[in-house]
């Protein structure tokens, strides 16, 4: 794949995979498999690129049958974007879950400590190109997680397109910070401070005000 290009078989399975969570309601032993299955597939893709990982190497690790595969997922791609899709979905509704009472819009503090303890998976969506279908997909998360935050905030009168606006607004910034944390860790590889065994870790906020005189804030701490 392109690194700068998302193929258009993860745009369709994006899509069929959005219609069957509709249809679907999975059971326990469901979940397990599914659970098994993306475990396995995370754990290989930090020991390699997911482009050679192969569809059986995931079903030796997760002790899985072929057929059983398949009557989940059309194929390893199906696979990866369950797990992308899986992960966007807790994180973006981390603070609806939480009923947490403040004017947080996104749980960016535990987001980017989440990251930075899976950095070896990052990095190989970044290395494989697919961090590109990561953002676009987290950007529709994210922002449909905010609108559901700014509703709960007593932002119910707005306008769905002044709703739209602002959320997807507010997810560009979150991703766009994901963006720069990014290419400061690459920057400092270099440096001898990345290879510390307790690095230093740096606080910092990211706020942003609305035309309705909120500060929608970003509690975010940086790991570096």
């Amino acid at each position: 794949m392109s690194k700068n290009e998302r193929s258009p078989l993860l745009i369709g399975l994006t899509e069929q995979r959005r219609n069957d969570k509709q249809r679907r309601k999975p059971d326990l032993r469901i979940r397990r498999t599914r659970s098994l299955l993306s475990n396995a597939l995370v754990a290989l893709m930090q020991e390699k690129s997911i482009d050679k990982i192969t569809v059986q190497e995931v079903l030796d690790r997760a002790t899985v049958g072929r057929s059983t595969f398949y009557l989940h997922y059309r194929c390893k791609d199906d696979l990866f974007l369950c797990v992308l899709e899986d992960g966007l979905e807790m994180w973006s509704t981390a603070l609806l879950r939480k009923q947490e009472k403040s004017y947080r819009v996104a749980p960016v503090a535990e987001f980017f400590m989440h990251v930075g303890d899976a950095k070896k998976l990052y990095r190989a969506l970044v290395d494989s190109g697919r961090i590109h279908a990561f953002f676009e997909l987290a950007q529709g998360y994210f922002a449909r997680g905010i609108a559901r935050r700014l509703k709960d905030m007593g932002l119910k009168n707005l306008v769905q397109s002044e709703l739209d606006a602002r959320s997807h607004a507010l997810a560009g910034n979150l991703l766009s910070l994901l963006k720069w944390h990014d290419q400061g860790c690459a920057h400092r590889s270099c440096s001898r401070r990345c290879h510390r065994s307790r690095p230093a870790r740096h606080h910092g906020q990211q706020c942003s005000t609305g035309t309705d005189g909120h500060r929608y804030e970003f509690s975010a701490r940086r790991v570096g």
